[in-house]
């Protein structure tokens, strides 16, 4: 088996990757890049010939060469080296580096959905509000202080929520449309859990539809309820809304860009954004 392999070179070490892969017959040629040049090099490699491009690093690395790779029928293979990972998660690919390596060396294919905004591709999820605002402020603190992913988030979670506020939007679906305020718009990639202990898991990828879910307008006090409402699974009409069934989303605003946390990187966007689900438009390699 022969495989272009990118490797996020803040996530993982060359060395140990190469001596995995070539224990289980993998002939891989390895670039170790940065983040931002992940996308670049997936698209490279697919304009080269490969069948097979596999990424390690986590879930911004897997975003990126997705964006290369969906519908050029040429597949994925993850080696999750991130913090989260969860797509490796949803899929079933172990954590480890040597497990998942044996998954890849195994070959077997499946075709997964991806969804899109206007043009930009993600596997996981996309949300405007509050999380996009949690985000940027944890990559600050990253790299001002050097913290980790999670520390960072939860200062960041706390100092955001001091400054509260929501966002005016228009959403419209399948010809309908609505005038929304809210603290935090997500769309997901097939439908998600709310409840622990599967909070933010998926149980399928290959089922056509985007998960859109929209907090109602609250105060703080009320937003962490009904946060911790979901968490445990207690379901009351005033606190979130879900629609069920989407395939496009159009979101507007009367501000001249959007910023949107997407696979939890940052990115600002002229409105109106353009959601829409790829039914099995990525091939990747998963158990």
């Amino acid at each position: 088996m022969e495989a272009a392999v990118i490797l996020n070179r803040n996530k993982g070490d060359r060395g140990e990757v190469a001596a995995a892969l070539s224990a289980l017959g993998v002939t891989a040629k390895i670039e170790s890049v940065d983040g931002d040049a992940i996308g670049d090099r997936a698209e490279a490699a697919v304009k080269g010939g490969a069948k097979l491009v596999v990424v390690g690093g986590g879930d911004g690395s897997v975003s990126s060469a997705a964006q290369a790779l969906a519908g050029s029928g040429a597949a994925l293979g993850i080696m999750p080296l991130g913090t989260l990972n969860h797509l490796a998660r949803d899929l079933g690919i172990p954590a480890t580096l040597q497990e998942s390596v044996q998954v890849i060396a195994s070959g077997r294919t499946r075709s997964i959905d991806v969804a899109e905004v206007n043009g930009r591709t993600f596997v996981n999820n996309a949300a405007i509000g509050l999380y996009p605002l949690m985000v940027i402020d944890r990559e600050a603190q990253q790299d001002r202080l050097g913290r980790s992913k999670r520390l960072a988030m939860l200062v960041a979670s706390l100092r955001t929520l001091m400054r509260f506020h929501h966002q005016r939007l228009t959403l419209s679906i399948d010809g309908g449309e609505a005038r929304v305020d809210t603290p935090l718009l997500f769309v997901g990639n097939n439908d998600y859990q709310l409840a622990f202990p599967a909070a933010g898991q998926r149980d399928k990828l290959d089922d056509g539809e985007l998960c859109v879910m929209l907090m109602r307008k609250k105060g703080v006090p009320g937003f962490l309820a009904a946060v911790a409402r979901a968490l445990l699974g207690i379901q009351r009409a005033d606190d979130m809304v879900r629609i069920d069934g989407v395939k496009q989303l159009k979101v507007d605003s009367a501000r001249s860009t959007i910023t949107l946390a997407l696979d939890g990187e940052t990115l600002v966007m002229k409105p109106p954004l353009e959601f829409r689900i790829r039914p099995g438009a990525l091939k990747v390699i998963a158990p």
